[in-house]
């Protein structure tokens, strides 16, 4: 079966927690449960800081969803406890000064086509989104060009 390639749309501080966790980890909140439910080995997900509008990392999920109540992440409702979950090993890490600025790279990705140009950064409202193939590669490489540029 063919890979899907998502999108976590997280904030700063809750990227940290995950990062701190060795990328092992990733937690999906109730609204994006149908979505989260659909995540198997080998998915790929990119993160999207929302506060720096950056990419961040991409990982690669290495179990399919299960479900966890304990607590690791934050969030504005307490209650909310990402309690579905997925275990992933980290792809490319981008240290936070060399994150990959979203607004050069998103008027090119298929993904955001729907949205007037100007008004780009709403197609990244909501946790988890579904990303092309193709988006998904594009940045990933420009990732791996910055990662290979500041060694």
């Amino acid at each position: 079966m063919a890979n899907t390639y998502w999108m976590i749309v997280t904030d700063k501080n809750n990227f940290n927690i995950t990062e701190e966790k060795g990328f092992s980890i990733q937690g999906i909140d109730f609204r994006n449960r149908r979505k989260a439910v659909r995540m198997t080995e080998n998915d790929r997900v990119l993160y999207y800081i929302k506060e720096s509008r950056s990419f961040s990392a991409t990982v690669t999920v290495t179990s399919d969803c299960f479900e966890d109540d304990s607590k690791i992440w934050e969030n504005n409702n307490s209650d909310e406890k990402f309690p579905f979950r997925v275990n992933i090993e980290p792809n490319v890490v981008l240290k936070p000064e060399k994150f990959l600025d979203a607004l050069q790279i998103a008027p090119t990705m298929e993904y955001i086509k729907k949205w007037p140009p100007e008004s780009w950064y709403m197609a990244f409202y909501g946790m988890l989104h579904i990303l092309s193939q193709r988006d998904f590669h594009f940045i990933e490489n420009e990732m791996n060009r910055i990662n290979r540029l500041n060694k």
